[in-house]
């Protein structure tokens, strides 16, 4: 009975020096929310301003006519001739169906790339298994090797499947990428415990069952950065699916735009359309998901 009233007494003695060690740091102004000064403020509204820069010139391009671009100064304010410009280029590229192909070859790469790399990284960062280090040493030794030096093999390789001008020429060669295995091994390795995989396993998890439940939870943040970064590579790319599309069959939005304005003199305001036409469905998908994205950003950045 003494040592219980003994033992309240020392929770009593730690319950008031926590109090007082609450109430200094209320007074020191610890867990208030931090605000920046007016030098911050100005540092990000010169770094907005010049972010948004290149997407107010091109639409302001787009609003004007060639005549008018080429005179000095240019144009620091919208024309008149957005919607006729926009209407251009839109019949000019037959830019519906590059879109449409673009959504696809992007959105496939995007999901194959995310999945395969989550497996692979997890294989790597987890598993054990003979030559793991010497294939790792192969997969990020890919990354090293231009992508020029494969563009003849590779397009001798879609010519005798009869893939040409097909969009599976596009999206089997990038469906998996050296840097999203490499960038979600490095993931896996800090973020998924050994030990949840083997009490996950001693519960009687199949394998198929432990990738769902524990691997994928788990890396939902870097998929959710590896998926963006994909995605935008994809859409924007240029080089292979000039080489393996045409304007006339199957063109992605990069390669209507390649054609786009020709003639003797190109009409740079219907270029800067075309572009303008290009840029709005990334503009989209970031305000709908850009939450998503940079909280995923954020819980992969917070420890514990």
């Amino acid at each position: 009975m003494a040592s219980l009233k003994t033992r309240g007494a020392s929770l009593k003695t730690s319950g008031a020096r926590l109090k007082k060690r609450g109430a200094r740091l209320k007074k020191r102004g610890a867990g208030r929310q931090l605000h920046g000064g007016k030098l911050a403020y100005a540092v990000l509204i010169l770094f907005t301003i010049g972010s948004l820069f290149p997407l107010v010139w091109t639409a302001i391009a787009a609003s004007r006519n060639n005549t008018r671009l080429a005179e000095t100064p240019p144009p620091f304010w919208f024309g008149g001739n957005l919607f006729k410009n926009l209407e251009i280029a839109w019949t000019d590229a037959n830019m519906g169906t590059a879109l449409l192909n673009t959504l696809v070859v992007a959105g496939t790469i995007t999901v194959g790339t995310v999945l395969f790399s989550t497996l692979a990284g997890f294989a790597f960062a987890k598993l054990r298994f003979r030559f793991r280090g010497l294939l790792l040493l192969l997969v990020i030794g890919t990354m090293m090797v231009p992508p020029q030096l494969s563009v003849v093999p590779l397009f001798m390789m879609v010519a005798e499947f009869g893939w040409t001008d097909q969009l599976q020429s596009v999206i089997l060669p990038t469906l998996v990428s050296a840097f999203g295995v490499f960038f979600m091994r490095q993931y896996l390795i800090e973020a998924l415990p050994t030990e949840v995989i083997e009490a996950a396993r001693v519960d009687g998890a199949s394998s198929l069952r432990l990738i769902w439940h524990v691997v994928f939870p788990a890396a939902r943040p870097a998929m959710a950065v590896l998926g963006m970064l994909t995605f935008v590579m994809a859409w924007n790319d240029f080089f292979w699916p000039i080489i393996a599309l045409t304007q006339g069959g199957e063109p992605t939005v990069q390669v209507a735009l390649a054609g786009l304005g020709r003639g003797q003199i190109p009409d740079q305001s219907v270029i800067m359309a075309g572009a303008l036409l290009g840029t709005l469905p990334l503009l989209i998908a970031f305000v709908l998901f850009g939450k998503q994205i940079v909280g995923g950003i954020m819980q992969g950045a917070v420890k514990g």
